[in-house]
């Protein structure tokens, strides 16, 4: 493995033939997403860290030429790690080539266990409306912003 992107995109080095591997069934907060960003890549880089050896099961090819793939290494599947450890959702929309039942069920794990990115009721703005901007999302249990700390936390949490 030569480098970690963020906490669903590594790259690899297979055979001298550098890939931008994108892992596939999960998607991971984006690094602008508050702390959460970082705690996903943190995770990522422990599970599969920089030098060590990890196997591809290659599922497709995304729209920007990278490779999108469950990887694993020691054994564990390293995209099912991420989402039941709370640092990456269940990519409904790109399950069909991955076991539904063990990402979503990994899912509610996480999320009965507040654990990363379910910390807040509700979870964070998911990584998919993040990235297209929109700005209708609010955790279930605030429907609206009652402090400056409150506004402070969602801020943190990458809301805007």
């Amino acid at each position: 493995m030569l480098s970690i992107g963020d906490g669903d995109t590594l790259r690899v080095d297979d055979r001298g033939k550098r890939l931008t591997i994108r892992l596939a069934c999960i998607d991971a907060p984006e690094m602008a997403q508050g702390p959460y960003g970082q705690q996903s890549r943190a995770l990522l880089t422990s599970l599969a860290p920089v030098g060590s050896e990890v196997t591809l099961k290659v599922v497709d090819p995304d729209r920007y030429g990278r490779t999108v793939a469950e990887i694993s290494r020691g054994g564990q599947n390293v995209n099912l790690r991420m989402v039941r450890r709370g640092q990456a959702f269940a990519y409904r929309q790109y399950l069909r080539n991955c076991n539904p039942t063990a990402y979503l069920g990994a899912e509610r794990g996480a999320e009965t266990d507040h654990l990363g990115v379910w910390s807040i009721p509700g979870g964070i703005q998911r990584p998919w409306e993040f990235r297209h901007g929109r700005r209708s999302y609010r955790p279930a249990a605030r429907r609206s912003i009652d402090s400056y700390a409150q506004a402070q936390v969602l801020l943190r949490q990458g809301h805007t």
